[in-house]
Parts: C-alpha cells; structure tokens; sequence
C-alpha cells in the first residue's frame, strides 16, 4: 500500500468528532427545551380552576357592560370564590 492508501487521513475522523459534538448539543438544547415547556405549565391549575377563571372573566364582563348591578356582582363573585376546588 502506498501513501494514499486513506483518502480521508485525520480529517475524516475529526469531522465525525465535530458531528458527534453538534448531535449530542442538539439533543442536550432539545432536552432542556421540552423540560422547560413542561416546567412551565401549572399542575396546580384544574380544569375546574381553569372554568372558575372564566366564570369570573365572564362576570367582570357582565357587571363593566352594566348588566348586572354591585349587589348581584358581589353575590356572584363571592359565590364563585367559594367554589370548591376540585
């Protein structure tokens, strides 16, 4: 065999490295992306709490556009702040 027996020589084994490299930080920032999405939602927040919030949007609405008076708002409101979380 002569000199030119590899083609590649070290090159070809350090470009492996270098896409070895960028594929594990691809995987690493694709990690730490879906951990922060996940990370982000509330577990807390149950779709009761969720309908509870709207409820109230809902009624701010109503009592901002004048069609309920404070009494009935007040009443409302505090009936949906005691609404059982479940």
């Amino acid at each position: 065999m002569g000199p030119n027996w590899d083609h590649m020589g070290w090159w070809g084994m350090g470009w492996s490295w270098v896409f070895l490299i960028l594929l594990l930080v691809g995987i690493t920032v694709l990690i730490v992306l879906l951990v922060r999405v996940f990370a982000a939602r509330d577990p807390r927040q149950s779709p009761h709490r969720t309908e509870s919030n709207r409820a109230r949007e809902l009624l701010d609405e109503r009592y901002a556009r004048g069609e309920i008076d404070t009494t009935e708002y007040d009443e409302r409101r505090q009936r949906l702040d005691r609404a059982p979380d479940a």
